[in-house]
């Protein structure tokens, strides 16, 4: 299913031990803990794209607290996945909500996202699924009709190429922060629902909306963790004990 990435090309890889070619001879390393870099130099918008390492491995530490867990189920109830399904995740950071999902259903699971250092981290986690670096934005560099469900959870969208991956009929599930979600450290923030649906009118029909919340008591360390993990956050350090509010807007589509 994978694409050559490079611009004019998109021929179809074809692997060869720990390298993946196109009949161009366009060429790809597989990386040691096994994922596939197919990130091009004009894709990058800086050096390092993508999450930091320490907010990659601050969200990892707040998930292994079970924090998120709600979350991941509420999503595998609007995926209702099963081992017949194919699915990528488009921005799957670290690969946590794909990599357990997957464990959770049984599915062919394959991840993008344009951080190298979070994809390495989800090969060595999540070995059983296929991880790739890309840039989502611009291009997903698999076949067309190649999967049954795309994944964004709260996560930059790019509905061409989605409803380009996805097989007629195929689900959709986007994920995002809802207006209240971390409320008690950035401030209120918008409701994206209206924008997203009318942004993925053009090829997807709106099946389902949902809006899954829950409270965790965090102590100073975790605090800090969240702060480090989201963006622009209304305050700032020291860090201390708390009640969080975690809170996503689930979107499920099916392409037309």
């Amino acid at each position: 299913m994978l694409l050559c990435p490079v611009r004019g090309c998109h021929l179809g890889l074809i692997r060869e031990k720990r390298r993946l070619l196109c009949p161009r001879g366009h060429s790809f390393d597989v990386a040691r803990s096994g994922y596939i870099n197919l990130l091009q130099p004009q894709e990058r918008r800086s050096k390092k794209p993508g999450d930091t390492t320490a907010a990659m491995a601050a969200r990892r530490r707040l998930h292994d607290r079970g924090v998120t867990e709600p979350l991941l189920h509420a999503i595998a109830e609007s995926m209702a996945a099963s081992p017949a399904d194919s699915v990528v995740d488009a921005g799957c950071g670290d690969g946590f909500y794909l990599g357990s999902l997957a464990r959770l259903s049984g599915f062919d699971a394959h991840g993008v996202d344009i951080s190298t250092p979070a994809v390495d981290a989800a090969a060595r986690r999540y070995p059983e699924c296929e991880w790739i670096v890309a840039n989502a934005d611009r291009f997903l560099p698999y076949s067309d009709g190649s999967f049954s469900i795309v994944l964004s959870i709260t996560a930059r969208m790019n509905p061409g190429e989605f409803r380009r991956v996805l097989r007629a009929g195929g689900r959709l599930i986007v994920g995002l922060p809802a207006p209240d979600d971390l409320v008690e450290l950035r401030g209120a923030g918008r409701d994206r629902v209206a924008r997203t649906v009318e942004t993925f009118a053009p090829g997807f029909t709106l099946v389902d909306r949902r809006r899954v919340t829950t409270l965790a008591d965090l102590d100073a360390a975790a605090v800090h963790d969240v702060l480090l993990s989201i963006y622009r956050p209304m305050r700032t350090h020291p860090a201390e004990a708390m009640r969080v509010t975690f809170s996503l807007d689930l979107l499920l589509f099916r392409s037309a």
